[in-house]
């Protein structure tokens, strides 16, 4: 059987230990700094091994991610050192628990996995100086504050903004995006970028049409939204999200958010199906309130008075699958069509326009065909 020649390299079997192990840490290394839903949901993060030194986000957000950006950075550079490790015991016959028997390349690997905590290191601990004062995060937020107060102030401010329920917020745990009544923030691995609403110009510079959502079989419309300050000093930074999320962010904005001359921002499902309902029920038949009858707030929204009430008017009273309802006009055209919409399949919106949902109040059954304007 021929021997290799001195000096070839020597091929390593896929199935030996060596490469087993490789493939193997590979993966986690990956899974493990670009987390899938998989490895949170089984606890496999810097936020949930570290849970008890990291506290609490609800209750101190910015000290929060004053450790957690650290802890990341920490836990991330230690992955080299964890993989030569591994390799001593996946590959012991390369003799890696001695350094100085190992080859030279395996060496400088050795000498870069050292290296890259020990810098980490230094860099948090140069951080945390002065109460965290040189933290990027605690550096930003003293730009925003006032001559005679710190940046311990604006995070003071983020804290209680952000224990509110009202906030917006969306997005993967690598990428959040939080909007609170005075901030805009964008939550990232290693990062919280900050900015000011009343500073702040936002612009939608890009869309992008997906086919099929990961949580759905619907299509979806990504967005990509610029966050400028109009401080020099603050770096612009992008946001994404939900083309259906889009609105309940605008709500949230104090200032319009601006588009590009190429982007085209689509609706959602659930508001395209609205204008449907809507422009649907506006050609049924009229009811006509009795003259003894005084229309109330609807009880849906609160809001604007009751507009619709349900007769069945698509057949005959003792035909089909509808029922009548006896109810009086209590709801106003839009809780109407959210409740009609609230009941359907999402994975099947084909549907919706031909089906039946019972009575928010009394459960009689009802088409879209039995929604009438009241006159």
């Amino acid at each position: 059987m021929p021997r290799c020649p001195p000096g070839a390299a020597r091929l390593v079997p896929m199935d030996s230990p060596e490469v087993t192990f490789t493939l193997a840490y590979l993966v986690f290394t990956v899974c493990f700094v670009f987390t899938p839903n998989e490895f949170y949901s089984a606890g496999l993060t810097v936020q949930n091994l570290l849970s008890g030194w990291l506290g609490s986000e609800d209750a101190a957000f910015v000290p929060y991610h004053l450790r957690r950006t650290s802890a990341t950075l920490l836990c991330h550079s230690l992955l080299p050192l964890g993989y030569y490790m591994g390799m001593c015991f996946a590959a012991s016959e390369k003799q890696l628990y001695s350094p100085g028997q190992a080859s030279e390349a395996w060496q400088l690997f050795l000498l870069l996995a050292v290296t890259l905590p020990l810098v980490s290191c230094t860099l948090i601990y140069y951080w945390s100086w002065d109460k965290w004062t040189r933290h990027p995060l605690a550096q930003t937020l003293a730009l925003y504050a006032l001559p005679q107060s710190g940046w311990q102030a604006v995070a003071s401010s983020i804290n209680t903004e952000f224990r509110r329920i009202d906030k917006f917020a969306t997005g993967a745990p690598g990428a959040r995006v939080i909007v609170t009544d005075t901030w805009v923030m964008k939550v990232t691995t290693y990062r919280v970028h900050v900015a000011q609403q009343q500073d702040v110009h936002l612009t939608v510079t890009e869309s992008r049409q997906h086919d099929l959502s990961p949580d759905s079989n619907l299509p979806v419309q990504l967005l990509t939204i610029r966050v400028a300050s109009s401080s020099p000093a603050m770096q612009p930074f992008d946001i994404r999200l939900n083309s259906a999320e889009y609105g309940e962010l605008c709500e949230k904005l104090h200032a319009p958010i601006r588009s590009a001359a190429n982007v085209v921002i689509r609706q959602s499902l659930g508001d395209l199906f609205l204008e449907t309902f809507a422009s649907l029920v506006e050609v049924n038949p009229a009811y006509s309130v009795p003259s003894n009858q005084e229309l109330e707030a609807c009880i849906g929204c609160m809001q604007t008075q009751a507009s619709v009430k349900l007769v069945k008017t698509c057949q005959e009273p003792a035909v089909g699958e509808c029922q009548q309802c006896y109810c009086r006009p209590m709801w106003c055209l839009t809780c109407m069509g959210k409740w009609f919409a609230s009941r359907q399949d999402p994975q099947r919106p084909d549907t919706w326009l031909a089906s039946r949902v019972p009575c928010p109040t009394c459960r009689a059954r009802f088409c879209i065909l039995d929604v009438c304007c009241v006159r």
